[in-house]
């Protein structure tokens, strides 16, 4: 499986890097015990369910069974093969790994190369062509330097309607795989043009910093055409499943303590340039339960920070009230004054400024009420009546008792009336909203018994079967038990045990330091879980010939106990259709295995170890 990259290549990345400083840039991981702990970026969970364990650098969800070793990790995150993935792990540990980067292939996707390619072919055409003069100069007038366009991945796609169709043709690419990439329109004679023409070209990445599409801002006057034009949904690109900038931003939260959640890709940008490194958008669109859960994996410190707008306070209204569905935030929100958005913040008041709004940012409480006396005519008694009413009612939906004092103190302060007339409020509505609540909890019992689906049960498939996956752990870290099963001609009952069994005794005999987590590079994915599972289940080290030949009884009863309950049906339908010679021949083989149960020696051709 390793390809054209040599074991003591592999052996070299693996031993060098930590799984822990991989993972975490996928997923925020807290220590406990001996173990990390995070919510599992291969679906969506509300209880962290997904394990890293340090000391033998595997992963497991507990949740969606996946696990493995680092190598793993990437290749199921983002789609890689086996090279690319040690290529990635080198890459994040900065470790060199000789000739073998400038041999392999960087993403085997043919999405992701046509993109990759298209990436670059913009940005040459920007930087480097009379062609991208007129985009590079909207660039410039927009405040972007060299080296924000180099981050950026900015470029541009000039008026011409097949320029990027007949270099990605002269690179070879097949029609199918460019109409495919969303990079080009089709029209009914079945002619392919460039869908994007005269626009200044954002490259959006997947989380492993791919590119998977494009946004392109309108270079001309035409109102007629959209402002920006994303990319169509592809196989690699959901916009609902993107947000720009997010490969690298959730590396700079881990030292800036939060992400910041933008409207548009230029305040990313200007953000990016006032220093906040941690700056993110989505694709144009509103903010989807999936990027919320995206973000929820990284940090649960969240900055919105929308347009200063109407719409812009009215989307990141919204916005926050997805986020408290989502639960376990700590939020703040932005709101800059004169309806400014964050580029044009930037311009007219400097970077330190827009640093302190960064910091000064509201609870989303203290946004809710201050969005809430905009509505009032506070100078009006009547109108300050509702709008107090309409406060307390909100503070009583806060579960934190400090919290609920904390603004009402403030409101009481700022309107002039008694804190303790405001509580008598707050008691009403508590018990009024602490009701609610129950009613509601009752009836989803109720709709959850009415549409319960079939209980589930514990998974017991020979998948993750405990005795099997003890005796193979075994059969893998002692010598003297794999002796005494192979010597009593042991096999285990399900054919990926044993197959792992082979492919064992197959690795060990032919590499120098045979060890799992190398193992775990050899075999096949779908039988990589059973190894990761072992690994990862605290298994006692100790052991006797004892304990393996209770094990293998165990098994072979097991056998027993599921050849009787065939028969025992067979017998049943025997008896209905009055056949006396099967309804003979199955009592037989009955009282056999009657026979074998009450044996309570283990197997039968084991040869005791003293």
């Amino acid at each position: 499986m390793a390809g054209l990259i040599p074991e003591e290549t592999i052996a070299k990345v693996r031993d060098n890097v930590n799984i822990v400083n991989v993972i975490s840039q996928y997923v925020s991981l807290e220590k406990k015990g001996k173990d990390y702990v995070g919510l599992c970026p291969f679906h969506e969970e509300k209880t962290p369910s997904f394990t890293v364990n340090e000391g033998k650098q595997f992963f497991k969800c507990f949740g969606c069974g996946k696990g493995g070793n680092v190598f793993t990790f990437l290749m199921e995150k983002e789609n890689l093969t086996f090279p690319e993935s040690v290529q990635k792990v080198a890459e994040i540990a900065h470790i060199d790994v000789g000739e073998f980067t400038n041999k392999t292939p960087k993403y085997s996707n043919i999405l992701i190369k046509i993109n990759e390619e298209a990436a670059d072919f913009y940005h040459r055409v920007l930087l480097s062509t009379n062609a991208g003069k007129r985009g590079l100069d909207y660039a410039h007038q927009r405040g972007l330097t060299e080296e924000i366009i180099d981050h950026f991945r900015i470029g541009y796609a000039p008026k011409r309607n097949n320029l990027l169709l007949t270099y990605l043709r002269g690179h070879d690419y097949q029609d199918q795989d460019l109409i495919a990439s969303g990079l080009f329109v089709q029209a009914q004679s079945g002619e392919l043009f460039d869908r994007f023409r005269d626009r200044l070209m954002f490259t959006l990445t997947n989380e492993g910093d791919y590119a998977v599409g494009f946004s392109g801002r309108r270079l001309s006057g035409d109102k007629t055409e959209a402002k920006y034009m994303n990319s169509p949904e592809t196989k690699v690109f959901e916009k609902s499943n993107v947000l720009f900038h997010f490969a690298e931003a959730k590396k700079a939260a881990r030292a800036e303590g939060h992400l910041v959640l933008y409207e548009g890709y230029m305040d990313v940008i200007a953000a990016y340039q006032a220093g906040v490194k941690s700056g993110i958008a989505s694709m144009g669109t509103s903010l989807t339960e999936q990027q919320v859960y995206m973000l929820k994996r990284i940090t649960k410190n969240i900055i919105i920070n929308y347009d200063g707008d109407d719409p812009g306070v009215h989307a990141e209204e919204r916005a926050t009230k997805l986020f408290e569905k989502a639960g376990g935030f700590n939020l703040g929100v932005v709101v800059l004054p004169e309806k400014l958005d964050p580029d044009e913040y930037v311009k007219k008041y400097g970077v330190e400024k827009y640093r302190d709004e960064i910091k000064g940012a509201l609870t989303p409480t203290d946004f809710y009420l201050k969005r809430l006396a905009k509505k009032y005519n506070l100078s009006n008694d009547r109108e300050k009546l509702l709008y107090l009413d309409e406060a307390v009612r909100e503070i009583a939906q806060l579960s934190n008792p400090v919290e609920q004092d904390l603004y009402l103190e403030k409101i009481a302060r700022q309107q002039r009336v008694s804190l303790d007339s405001l509580k008598v409020n707050l008691i009403k509505y508590r018990r009024q909203f602490n009701a609610a609540q129950q009613h509601k909890g009752n009836q989803s019992m109720v709709s959850t018994e009415r549409d319960a689906p079939p209980e589930i049960v514990a998974d017991t498939s020979p998948a993750n079967d405990p005795v099997q996956t003890r005796l193979l752990y075994l059969f893998i870290h002692s010598e003297h038990a794999r002796d005494y099963l192979l010597e009593n001609k042991f096999l285990f009952p399900d054919q990926n045990y044993q197959k792992l069994a082979e492919l064992w005794l197959n690795f060990s005999e032919t590499q120098e330091k045979p060890t799992v987590n190398s193992f775990l590079n050899f075999i096949p994915g779908q039988l990589q879980g059973i190894i990761v599972n072992a690994e990862m289940t605290d298994m006692p080290q100790d052991f006797s010939d004892r304990e393996l030949s209770e094990q293998i009884h165990a098994l072979q009863m097991r056998q027993v106990n599921d050849e009787l309950h065939d028969l025992m049906n067979n017998l049943q339908d025997a008896k209905r259709k009055m056949d006396s010679d099967e309804i003979i021949a199955i009592t037989q083989k009955i009282l056999q295995l009657k026979r074998i149960q009450g044996q309570r020696g283990a197997y039968s051709g084991r040869k005791e170890k003293h």
